[in-house]
């Protein structure tokens, strides 16, 4: 199954199945462009200097869509792209497997190169993506921010497939299906978001409270949603 969405030559995606160069190089192909880029993010064996045996990604996925989206549209139109394409994947992704692919397209090869690069950064900084890293010869694993060198939590696995991980204070909540969570590090157990939601949603701004709240996520005086006019 996948999450998309397109406009302005701008494709997103978030799915659970297998990742494919080609089909992402061929939503960004046109006559009017001199270069595609592709780069794909995979799974390395290890991290810190322990074997890492593979990786589950979760996110929140409504306004993860939307967060990347709008980092496409503002690359796009800086770099004069024709097209740029990115999709995440989400679940479990093993070792050497794509977990990201995003491709661009330009008149020119080197604003494609730049545009590329610029697209991964915003990616990492802003798309409200969480991973956790699970260990070779260890239990549980590491719950962290999308980003490098973000602050991870480890997490015990439960004896209980039904039970939910366990942290230092308390138990960490997990959505009942992958691909559903809030943006930002992981700390001391809590899941912590950035910044606020602008939305001109009621709705929205209603899901993702409700949202915080499943998620057992602390720390959020400085979080909000506000409804802006349309």
């Amino acid at each position: 199954m996948v999450e998309e969405l397109f406009e302005d030559n701008c494709y997103v995606a978030l799915t659970h199945d297998d990742l494919d160069a080609k089909v992402m190089m061929d939503k960004v192909r046109s006559p009017k462009a001199g270069a595609i880029v592709l780069f794909a993010g995979t799974t390395r064996d290890n991290f810190g200097g322990k074997p890492v045996k593979e990786l589950q990604y979760t996110s929140y996925e409504p306004r993860a869509l939307q967060t990347m989206l709008s980092i496409c549209k503002a690359v796009l139109l800086k770099h004069s792209l024709t097209s740029i394409a990115m999709i995440h994947r989400l679940g479990v992704v093993p070792i050497g497997e794509e977990s990201i692919l995003i491709t661009v397209s330009s008149p020119h090869r080197q604003a494609a190169w730049r545009a590329g690069e610029e697209a991964l950064e915003e990616c990492k900084e802003k798309v409200e993506v969480w991973k956790k890293e699970e260990f070779g010869g260890e239990e549980g694993g590491v719950w962290r921010a999308n980003r490098d060198g973000a602050i991870g939590e480890k997490v015990e696995a439960a004896v209980d497939s039904k039970k939910p991980d366990m942290g230092p204070h308390g138990p960490i909540l997990r959505p009942k299906r992958p691909g559903e969570r809030g943006h930002g590090p992981v700390s001391d157990g809590y899941y912590r978001p950035t910044g606020s939601i602008r939305s001109t949603s009621t709705q929205e701004c209603q899901g993702f409270s409700a949202f915080t709240r499943y998620m057992n996520i602390q720390g959020l005086k400085s979080k909000k949603c506000v409804i802006i006019k349309s």
